[in-house]
This record gives C-alpha cells, structure tokens and sequence, in this order.
C-alpha cells in the first residue's frame, strides 16, 4: 500500500549503515494508518521545527492512577488517525529475560489494539506501547492482564516501574540477587506503583555488584548497588599469569586474546584511591580504602573476585535535570545485608516515603528535597549516623559544628580538658 505522506526529511535518516526507526514505521504504516499519520506529524515537525503533541491529559484503566501517558495531536484536521495517540507502559520482567512466545502474545494484542509500534524498553524499563485511542485502552489492558499476564507500569507521581540488571542469573560478580529484590519489591508496593499520591515520581533501580549496569546510580532515587564488606579475594597464580601474558586481560572483551598485562600501567596506577601496590611478583590490595569501583577485578577477572560477605549499600537522590541540575545518588548506608524478604530495606524505604510526602514541594524529587533541607536533617529524621562516605566533597569546610548536648559535658568541659591536656 503507496504512504499517503511524502516524508522526503525523514527519509534522510534511512541513509547509512545503521537501521533506522523510519524504515520500521514505514512498514507498519502499510497495514496501520496510524503510522501512516505519524510519519506525516513527524514530517511536519521536522519541515517547522514545531512540536506537535499536547499532553492527554488523565487518561487511563479501571483502578489505576498510571501506566497510561495521555497523548493527542494538535493538528487532528491533517492526521485523524492519530488524533488520540495515548502510550501505555507495560511491567517488564526482573533483568528483561521473556519467552518469544509471551512476546508474540504481546505483539499481537498490541497491534489488535494499537498501533504496533513497540519501544523496548523505555528509560524506566517498562515495555512501551506507542498509540492507541482512549477506547482502546481497557480492552488492551484486559487483554495484557489475561492472556498475557502481564501488568502495566508506574507513571506519574508515583512508584516508577522498579529495574534490576540479570544479576545472579548470568553475571559472576552479582553479590546479591537483584532480580529477586526488584520482584519482591514491585509485588509488596503495588499500591503505590499504580496509584500516584506523591510529590513526584520515585525510581527506585537496583545493580547487583559495583558495575551498575543499570545505571542506578545516576538515575534511580533509591539505588541499591551490590557491594561486600571483607576484602577483595586475590589468587597470587593468575595475577602473575596474567603479567606473564598467559590469559587475557579484561576477560578478552577486546577480542585480542592472551597478552602481557602492564598491571601497574593498567591496574595500580588507575585506582582511583591508590589502594594497590604491584612489586613485579606480588599484587597488595589495603582492603579499607578500596572504593569498589570494580576496575581492577574487570581488568583482571580470573585473579580478583569480590568478597564473601556480600550485601548492598544504598544511596538516594539521582535525578536528570529537569527543575535543579542534574544530580548522582548519595551514599546513605553503606552496608545492609539484603535478604528475603527484605524487612529492614522495606521499613526504610516507607519511612523515606512517608518524610518525603510530608516535606516535599509540588515535582520535588527526593534529591532536590535532601539538598534543600540538608544532609545532616535528613539524617537525623531518618534516624541514620552520619559517615565519612557520605562526605561530597572531602575538606571542602574545616569547621566542624557539634550541637552542645552532643559532647559529653558541653562545650565548657571540652575547652577544660584541651587546656590541661597541653598544660601537662
């Protein structure tokens, strides 16, 4: 079927070596005259440089705040087939592992209901499903739910659609189950996954080691990141195997096979603390100013391996740079032990809810809220000790202020005591 909309601009984008999301439109466009119209809205906006979008406003499915992203074109006399062009946002599974037959099944009540254009995956994670009418919507989500049982994801101010990388299921360095933590948390927090009641929306993403292949630390409110707390496990053999050129750095990631490895060019020297010596034979790691960054054991696979007793530390407050810039997580435990069913991460994160719904300003997020109020009232609230790793930036300030009940006599005994100290 000949496309209605000569689209010559976007056309450019289907030229070079890579494939193009035109060319994918353009064969849906032969049997969806929604994507027909999309490519002509698409066309305009480039031709004009003008949006053509405005927001749906609320719509969505029976009992639910979110999931539905309300979308409508402001020129429905040019593209009435994408006058209403709602996107609906669907839960992936933990670390994105799906059959092809729960796919297909996907795929088919989408293009039933849709326009059959698919994201995967969107920032957040959920699947997205790109244009459909309001009429649409309800028997699309029934039929996601019973034939696909499958649920739809977090939009709005509410819980975002929770992330895990593959974890324990594929990678080696996993030191806690991440797929299992972001399951159980997305099944104990339905309610306020479906049900926008806050001030802003909340991500909360979760890595299994240091890595972070999900990006949690610069995108998710609350990151849990994998960590262990003993020290780094060193088998002496491969190290000196590997300076020896008898295995492949970086686990061959390079393609370029068995070489000798500079370890003090490539390993010592890049520690960003410094916290490692190479003599020639034997590799020293001091253990408590390791930062987990993880570069030496990727360098070095077969002759690093994280500790044994493993857990996670949790930071808060990352965020794009939407109302104040942008901005990474912050260290807030540095060490809990995640284990089913994750009570005392579950007690946290309510009482983190609960303070921020109460002190949050209207599309605050939680890291602009902690920036405004202070680290050090936050933490008290929260009922957290301050530690050096939450420090942002080390010796930026040389004063130190102690409130007075906080020394043991104020601060008449301290002076009291410094000068008989140095009088003796």
């Amino acid at each position: 079927m000949a496309l209605k909309h000569k689209t010559p601009l976007l056309d450019e984008l289907e030229k070079g070596p890579w494939p193009s999301f035109v060319t994918d439109i353009k064969k849906m466009a032969e049997k969806k005259p929604a994507c027909d119209d999309l490519l002509g809205l698409m066309e305009l906006s480039y031709k004009e440089k003008e949006g053509h979008w405005k927001h749906g406003g609320i719509v969505g499915v029976m009992g639910y705040g979110g999931g539905v992203i309300g979308r409508y074109c402001d020129r429905p006399d040019l593209f009435p087939n994408i006058a209403h062009f709602h996107t609906m946002r669907v839960n992936q599974p933990t670390g994105k592992y799906y059959t092809s037959e729960r796919l297909r099944k996907v795929c088919d009540i989408w293009e039933e209901h849709g326009s059959g254009i698919t994201n995967m995956h969107g920032s957040t994670g959920d699947i997205i499903l790109l244009g459909t009418t309001t009429d649409k919507l309800e028997p699309c989500f029934q039929d996601l739910t019973h034939q696909a049982n499958m649920d739809i994801g977090g939009s709005g101010s509410a819980l975002r659609t929770p992330a895990a990388c593959l974890g324990m299921s594929r990678c080696e360095w996993a030191c806690i189950d991440s797929q299992d933590i972001i399951f159980n948390l997305t099944r104990t927090f339905q309610d306020e996954l479906h049900r926008p009641a806050w001030p802003y929306k909340f991500k909360i993403k979760c890595s299994a080691c240091p890595n972070d292949c999900v990006a949690a630390i610069a995108r998710a409110d609350c990151s849990i990141i994998g960590t262990w707390k003993d020290n780094i496990r060193i088998d002496p053999e491969a190290v000196r195997a590997y300076a020896a050129g008898e295995f492949a750095p970086n686990g061959n990631a390079h393609g370029t096979g068995p070489e000798k490895l500079d370890i003090q060019k490539w390993v010592t020297d890049l520690c960003p603390t410094n916290c490692m010596w190479w003599d020639g034979k034997e590799l020293k790691i001091n253990d408590k100013e390791c930062t987990r960054c993880m570069h030496c054991i990727n360098v070095m696979p077969r002759a690093l391996r994280p500790g044994k007793e493993t857990g996670a530390t949790i930071l808060l407050g990352a965020k794009a740079p939407i109302l104040e810039g942008a901005q990474l997580s912050s260290v807030v435990i540095p060490f809990i032990k995640m284990e089913p069913p994750y009570d005392e991460f579950k007690e946290f994160i309510e009482k983190l809810w609960e303070w921020w719904d109460e002190n949050g300003k209207n599309r605050e997020r939680l890291g602009e809220l902690i920036q405004r109020v202070g680290l050090r009232n936050f933490l008290e609230t929260m009922g957290l000790q301050p530690d050096p790793r939450m420090i942002n930036t080390p010796r930026y300030n040389p004063y130190i202020f102690f409130k007075e009940e906080e020394v043991e006599g104020g601060w008449k005994r301290s002076a009291e005591e410094y000068r008989m100290r140095h009088k003796a």
